[in-house]
């Protein structure tokens, strides 16, 4: 017996075709090849984020408006510092440790579209010059007014999706560099301060690393470095 082709029921809607074209779809190319020519490997931590907290509202009483990721940023570039090594790009079997540090920050922008832009020398900007450049990246990758070496000469990438449910993923690499921090979901969990269990906003960190580039045991100590610097953050 043969099939009758299928048609849509009266009444129903038709699929909606969503072709992989124009900044989809290089987002799509660029995912694809990132995983193809790397060996991406990914370590995840729990890290206590009360000390940001804290920071944010003090910071709040004087006036200075930033938000977690801002002093995440700085807790990142502090740890850089002291592993120079996850702040590279490799490129054509040489790996090329970068002397000054360029965050890029990854933003989602309408249509489920991704794009990261790069805070310049950051590690050479007090915090408040980086809270106005985080937030001028922002606005203008939202008008499409980013330039070239914004899009293109970042050394590290941080990804932050806090704001879902999902506590660790699994970054890809923002090519050619050597590594990426996702930041996930924070709420209360069981922790302990002190040798006593207290309730803290936990959040779950998760470090994109290329293999090739930097070994297992470089990578865990950055991590725990970084998750260390964020639980003792302080503002001056």
């Amino acid at each position: 017996m043969n099939a009758e082709p299928s048609t849509p029921a009266h009444g129903a809607s038709e699929d909606r075709i969503l072709p992989l074209a124009g900044m989809r779809g290089m987002i799509a190319s660029k995912m694809k090849e990132s995983l193809a020519s790397s060996a991406q490997l990914t370590h995840i931590a729990d890290c206590d984020q009360s000390a940001l907290i804290v920071a944010k509202a003090r910071l709040s009483e004087r006036g200075i408006k930033a938000s977690l990721e801002d002093l995440l940023i700085d807790a990142v570039i502090a740890t850089l510092r002291k592993h120079p090594a996850l702040n590279a790009t490799l490129e054509e079997n040489q790996v090329r440790i970068k002397s000054s540090i360029n965050v890029s920050c990854a933003i989602a922008l309408p249509g489920d579209l991704l794009v990261a832009p790069t805070i310049l020398s950051a590690d050479a900007m007090s915090l408040a010059e980086r809270i106005a450049a985080r937030r001028d990246l922002v606005e203008r990758a939202r008008t499409n007014k980013l330039s070239v070496k914004e899009m293109t000469a970042g050394t590290f990438t941080i990804s932050n999706i806090g704001l879902t449910r999902v506590r660790y993923f699994t970054p890809i690499l923002n090519m050619p560099q050597v590594a990426i921090l996702g930041v996930g979901e924070a709420s209360l969990r069981p922790w302990i301060v002190g040798g006593q269990l207290e309730a803290r906003p936990i959040m779950g960190l998760s470090l994109t690393f290329d293999h090739r580039a930097v070994n297992g045991a470089p990578a865990g100590a950055f991590l725990t470095d970084l998750c260390e610097a964020i639980e003792q953050f302080q503002v001056d």
